[in-house]
């Protein structure tokens, strides 16, 4: 599988999150017009709205059988133990038409598109994080090694773990980025990581790639 970076620090000293932000400004749009509002309000019934909905041949495997949704709660941290991540979660909205992502001088801080899903609840959650910065790796910098049956935590602020199962990871071609498949929900509570991979292009000063994470509910714990 390609590497989600091309070594720590390799990235020209202020550059943009631009190989991120190309694959999300596909579906800005998208993501405007389907989450903000409606999937709150999904989430917090329950019920995944139907503009949600992705059709069966768009979506990764389903290895699981899914947790039932858990209420809407905010996120505030996310654990994966295999690849040693442990960061704190911000929420982040929508900027210049792409999900925004948390500072530069935060590189170990993860964020959570708040206008969508809460990590738990009825539909796709999607956090998003730095591979790396010009002084080294961040949040998601192993995130391409991630393998299908690993467990992702989010600790929420109502006490409880929403615990997830990955189901399947993917490195996106920009040009091939698929809103649909990405951020397409079944109906499941489920958890998209996001970050850059495949190669930098230090002329064009991007990466020509996403890493995608996906992965559903499979349990529950008091925090």
């Amino acid at each position: 599988m390609t590497e989600g970076a091309d070594g720590p620090g390799t990235g020209p000293a202020g550059r943009k999150w631009t190989a991120l932000a190309a694959g999300l400004l596909l579906s800005a749009v998208w993501l405007a017009g389907h989450h903000k509002g409606g999937a709150a309000a999904g989430a917090a019934t329950g019920t995944a709205p139907r503009a949600l909905a992705a059709a069966a041949g768009d979506h990764p495997p389903r290895l699981y059988a899914p947790h039932g949704p858990l209420p809407a709660a905010l996120p505030e941290h996310l654990d994966i133990a295999s690849i040693a991540v442990h960061a704190d979660l911000v929420g982040r909205g929508l900027r210049d038409g792409a999900v925004e992502p948390p500072p530069y001088d935060t590189p170990g801080v993860a964020g959570w598109y708040r206008d969508g899903p809460a990590p738990g609840a009825a539909g796709a959650a999607l956090v998003v994080g730095h591979v790396d910065t010009r002084t080294g790796p961040a949040v998601f910098y192993g995130l391409s090694t991630v393998r299908a049956g690993a467990e992702v935590d989010v600790t929420r602020a109502d006490g409880t773990v929403a615990e997830f199962s990955v189901e399947a990871v993917e490195v996106v071609q920009k040009a091939r980025f698929d809103a649909t498949r990405v951020y397409g929900s079944t109906g499941r509570p489920e958890l998209r990581l996001i970050t850059c991979g495949g190669t930098f292009d230090r002329t064009a000063r991007t990466y020509s790639a996403n890493v995608v994470v996906y992965a559903v509910l499979t349990g529950s714990r008091p925090a």
